[in-house]
């Protein structure tokens, strides 16, 4: 049992090591040189460096360091011990590979394309770390504190903070880098969602009908899947109803939303994806 823990702690180790490394590498070969301010300390290194000839890696450093006594005031030793890998070894990659692009050579006229390309990368990073368990620290912390004391929503505060070095990046850089920005926000979000959850593999079929048998056959006969059926009332009538639950493969929602249609035009039904399914074989 020992071993088992071990062995999961140096996974969830090996896990940090590499999103911080595809982090650092992601932004000295992409975001750096595309003037890129995607909000966090890495917008705030970019937008310093290009004004005052900072070294990122020092910036990063140094208000890594500041917000982790921060939070140690006023979160307490636990709470910001999660984020102290992060906060030494980030900078360190960055040092490391601040000379990758006369390594590598990146064409930076097509911008939109490595754009994207940064975006999905960078969501795989972020997943990675997320998975791990650990945290990356930065202005997080701050939020972390607001809700602390203030119950203050902490992604509400993650976007507004992000939202103000974005919006400072468009200021010294332009707003189309800003545009640039928020697309690399967007795809970011999408696969780091993706890499948390998995790539759903089914639907979950949620079903009101008024022919509850014809639709349950259909499932059953014609699809070959089971099919559960529960109780509920409305909120506005308190009209006790019955509803269908159905899960099929994603390759099968067309069948299945054809099937209902067909079966009965006037039926409501909400469809969601499915992350895990087990039993009920």
């Amino acid at each position: 049992m020992k071993k088992n823990k071990q062995t999961k702690k140096g996974y969830r180790l090996f896990l940090i090591l590499i999103s911080l490394l595809l982090n650092a590498l992601l932004y000295n070969l992409f975001l750096l040189p595309l003037k890129l301010v995607t909000g966090g300390t890495n917008g705030l290194a970019t937008i310093t460096h290009y004004l005052y000839n900072i070294n990122p890696s020092h910036m990063v450093m140094l208000v890594s360091l500041s917000l982790i006594i921060i939070g140690y005031m006023y979160l307490g030793k636990e709470k910001t011990a999660g984020t102290l890998i992060a906060c030494f070894l980030y900078p360190v990659f960055l040092e490391l590979t601040s000379n990758i692009g006369n390594y590598i050579k990146i064409d930076t006229s097509d911008t939109l394309l490595l754009v994207l390309f940064s975006g999905v990368l960078s969501g795989i990073a972020n997943g990675l770390m997320y998975k791990s368990g650990y945290s990356n620290g930065g202005f997080p912390i701050i939020s972390q504190i607001l809700y602390e004391k203030y119950k203050i929503s902490i992604a509400k505060t993650n976007l507004v903070i992000n939202i103000i070095i974005v919006l400072l990046g468009a200021v010294f850089f332009g707003w189309t880098n800003a545009l640039y920005a928020m697309i690399f926000l967007y795809i970011n979000s999408i696969i780091m969602d993706k890499v948390l959850l998995g790539i759903s593999k089914n639907k979950a079929f949620y079903i009101i009908t008024t022919k509850e048998n014809e639709i349950k056959q259909y499932i059953i006969e014609v699809l070959n899947h089971t099919v559960t059926t529960f109780n509920v009332k409305g909120g506005f009538l308190s009209n006790k109803r019955r509803v269908l639950l159905a899960v099929v493969p994603t390759r099968e929602y067309y069948k299945l939303t054809e099937g209902i249609k067909k079966i009965d035009s006037e039926a409501f039904f909400v469809v969601t994806d499915a992350y895990q399914v087990e039993g009920a074989k």
